[in-house]
């Protein structure tokens, strides 16, 4: 990781501070708005994106965000879905990498976390690619290991978003069979 000698001292204090204060305003915020999500499917590509980033926001409290994919792949085409809803979860999961990079709090509490944080450290980017890819409510423990571990924020964009791109690809397709075996099941 590279050293940054601007963001240390009271710089770095602040910088978590301020990160942590974000993370927590946002799951406040989402959960605060939870009951007006299904508005937001109405818009389409852009409300899908919308809630891919407010369910993937939430730090510890999980969101549906898998089954709006889920769903939404049975009404839009599959690819877009996956390019809406994985691009939002990339963005949405932000708070966990702030959450690290402003100290390692609750994550560090996780039995796991040792693990993941060992797993990112060698591993890099591909870690975050497989984390973020397989199904699980625990990848905040990633972004707050990248986050804690300096990991270049752009990288962990990157790699987040190929594997919810993949992730959301898996469960928008899925979405849209189950409309075909549900039509063919009650037909």
């Amino acid at each position: 990781m590279t050293k940054r000698p601007w963001l240390s001292g009271w710089r770095l204090t602040a910088a978590r501070l301020l990160a942590i204060a974000a993370v927590v305003a946002i799951t406040l915020y989402i959960v605060s708005i939870r009951d007006d999500a299904e508005r937001l499917a109405a818009y389409g590509y852009p409300g899908i994106f919308v809630l891919s980033i407010l369910a993937n926001a939430t730090v510890i409290l999980p969101a549906p965000g898998v089954a709006i994919t889920f769903a939404m792949g049975a009404v839009f085409h599959p690819v877009g879905v996956a390019l809406a809803a994985g691009s939002g979860a990339a963005i949405g999961e932000l708070t966990g990498y702030l959450a690290g990079f402003s100290g390692e709090g609750i994550a560090s509490r996780a039995a796991f976390y040792g693990r993941v944080k060992g797993w990112v450290s060698r591993m890099g980017g591909p870690a975050i690619l497989v984390l973020a890819f397989i199904p699980n409510p625990f990848f905040d423990v990633a972004g707050a290991a990248a986050g804690a571990l300096r990991m270049p924020l752009a990288k962990f964009l990157v790699w987040a978003w190929i594997g919810k791109i993949l992730k959301m690809l898996l469960f928008a397709y899925a979405g849209s069979a189950s409309i075909d075996w549900l039509a063919r099941l009650l037909g």
